[in-house]
């Protein structure tokens, strides 16, 4: 034994180290006992590299703060015996002790453990943090980081044709409570993707599959979502149409926008336009939204300043805001002393439409017929005008004898 010992410490010279040497000594005479200490003996050291020249060295203080500060090297590398150890040693299989989440990953989107091996999200094998410790890869704040690092404008987005969405959201409502104020209970990629397994949004088991949308963004959002189901959206998707709206058709997913910002107001009814658009071409033909494209005004009346944004109800219904009976408060809210007669006012009145607004067909088509008699009057006017010009002109030149007049 002692004989193995001292060949075993003639190659540990590689390393030129007393503490190396004792090392294998203690590999020599406790061949079972293979310690964290002992190993960080070598890999310890900042500049220790392989053949490749890849460094394999260990922060000691780091890794023995780390979640796995309490196991030993051999709990993880299970073919190192002893010293001297191959060069190549084996892949450190997680799931011997995370079965679980291993189970997860490898029915998501990430089960290529080749692209995403546990550390491209965990970071450093050796500086594992709790997912509650601000040094952790996995720490809320850390998070969009973390899956920037494959999904922004230089990661696997690029490889595999996704979009580049860590910009969007790093700008977003969410990225900007999470990154600028440092709330942690702001939505990070983990909230509505989950962590091992995350799964396509095509699947029905997604939580970012359309029909499970509401009820992701109601984890946060309970009050917004109990509002939507009530609406006329929420109980279409309930019922299984996905060609109706949820939170993400009209928010996005990951540039979401501040509602009360101007931008968000400026672009909402187009956003509603792409659903309505008998609505949105009746509604760009008014003053309101004459008022805000052109005029820039922002304030002015959008869709959900009188439907509501989530509680949308048909005008049938008694607690819509669009009900007859309570047009007067509706309006009020921008108009001060709107009265029933003020509220006669057709918001979506179609000139177009004969039979849905019959007086005003009539006045447009009397309008365009007096601007077409119009136009068509000076246009013959300014060529009989032309037509007098050039013949006075012929005239004149003819009595002076051929001279210009």
């Amino acid at each position: 034994m002692i004989l193995a010992a001292r060949n075993r410490i003639r190659l540990s010279s590689c390393h030129g180290t007393l503490a190396a040497a004792i090392a294998v000594l203690a590999f020599a005479l406790e061949p079972g006992a293979i310690r964290a200490q002992d190993c960080l003996t070598c890999h310890g050291d900042a500049t220790m590299t392989d053949s490749n020249g890849h460094s394999i060295a260990v922060d000691g203080q780091r890794f023995a703060s780390s979640i796995h500060g309490s196991l030993q090297c051999s709990n993880c590398h299970a073919d190192i015996k002893g010293y001297p150890h191959p060069d190549k040693i084996a892949p450190v299989q997680c799931e011997t002790c995370h079965a679980d989440q291993a189970a997860q990953l490898k029915t998501s989107v990430h089960a290529d453990s080749k692209d995403h091996p546990c550390t491209s999200c965990h970071g450093n094998a050796h500086e594992i943090f709790p997912k509650t410790d601000a040094r952790s890869a996995v720490y809320p704040l850390n998070v969009p980081k973390t899956c920037g690092q494959c999904h922004g404008n230089n990661g696997m987005a690029g490889k595999h044709g996704l979009p580049s969405v860590y910009p969007n959201y790093i700008d977003s409502i969410h990225g900007f409570a999470l990154s600028k104020e440092g709330l942690l209970v702001a939505a990070n990629c983990q909230s509505c993707h989950g962590s091992h397994g995350i799964l396509s949004h095509t699947n029905p088991q997604s939580p970012t599959y359309k029909s499970n949308i509401p009820k992701t963004c109601g984890n946060c959002h309970a009050k917004i979502e109990a509002d939507y189901e009530q609406g006329v959206h929420g109980h279409a998707v309930a019922q299984g149409n996905l060609n109706a709206p949820v939170c993400s058709d009209c928010h996005t997913a990951h540039a979401i926008l501040q509602p009360t910002e101007s931008e968000f107001r400026m672009q909402s009814t187009p956003i509603c336009g792409n659903c309505h658009k008998d609505k949105f071409s009746t509604y760009r033909d008014t003053f309101h939204s004459q008022l805000g494209s052109l005029g820039g005004y922002v304030e002015t009346a959008r869709c959900w300043d009188c439907h509501r944004a989530h509680d949308v109800r048909p005008a049938s219904d008694p607690a819509s805001p669009i009900n007859q009976a309570n047009l007067v408060t509706t309006c009020g809210r921008c108009h001060a002393g709107a009265n029933l007669s003020f509220v006669q006012y057709q918001p979506h009145a179609n000139a177009r439409d004969r039979k849905l607004s019959p007086g005003l067909y009539f006045v447009r088509l009397f309008m365009n017929l007096l601007l077409a008699c119009v136009l068509t009057f000076f246009m013959i006017h300014t060529i009989l005008w032309l037509i007098r010009s050039r013949y006075s002109q012929v005239k004149n030149k003819a009595a002076n004898g051929g001279k210009n007049a």
